[in-house]
């Protein structure tokens, strides 16, 4: 499986060196290879270009269609076994499907984002999120990771929380949440079951 990696190098001193140091990793990294190519932005407007194919990948994702997503985490040196095994995991329930990880890797925050099969009904594989969601949660678990990650709990994951966060953590949150908010009206239904 083919994997990309978008890096951006910056410090505050001036010659500090940093594209030929890049340059002479990636070359290092060619002549062993583990990469494959590369490109290095020449400009502010190359910089910006190779920033927007990051930043339009969920509106691609939305275009390829249904999809269930994961924002979950576990230690940086775990993230290749986490896509490789949930990917296989995920295959197996759903063959076809279409799995499109991406993310932090510096701090091991990854979006396990599943897509339909081509040509699949989007409502009936929107229908399978939370087998899909515990199947790659069970790899997450067994990698010491969380199920949740930059993005919190949402609408999606309260269920999780009595398996990941039950008993005494679990009821404290709730006693601060009714502490705070008695009437309950701060994002009711979110991540508290």
């Amino acid at each position: 499986m083919a994997h990309y990696v978008l890096v951006e190098l910056a410090t505050p001193r001036h010659g500090a060196g940093l594209r030929d140091a890049l340059e002479e990793l990636l070359g290092a990294a060619m002549e062993k290879g583990i990469v494959v190519d590369a490109v290095i932005a020449e400009s502010g407007a190359q910089r910006a270009a190779i920033w927007k194919l990051r930043e339009e990948h969920s509106e691609a994702q939305k275009r390829a269609g249904a999809s269930v997503k994961n924002d979950i985490s576990v230690p940086v040196s775990r993230v290749p076994e986490l896509i490789h095994r949930a990917a296989e995991a995920c295959e197996r329930l759903v063959p076809g499907i279409r799995c499109v990880p991406f993310g932090h890797l510096g701090d091991g925050n990854i979006h396990f984002n599943l897509v339909q099969p081509e040509g699949a009904d989007g409502a009936a594989f929107l229908a399978r999120d939370q087998e899909l969601m515990d199947a790659v949660n069970e790899i997450v678990r067994d990698l010491d990771g969380s199920f949740s990650a930059e993005h919190g709990i949402g609408r999606l994951k309260p269920y999780m929380m009595p398996e990941w966060r039950g008993g005494a953590e679990l009821d404290l949150m709730r006693r601060i949440k009714a502490a705070l908010d008695p009437a309950g009206l701060l994002n009711p239904g979110k991540m508290l079951p």
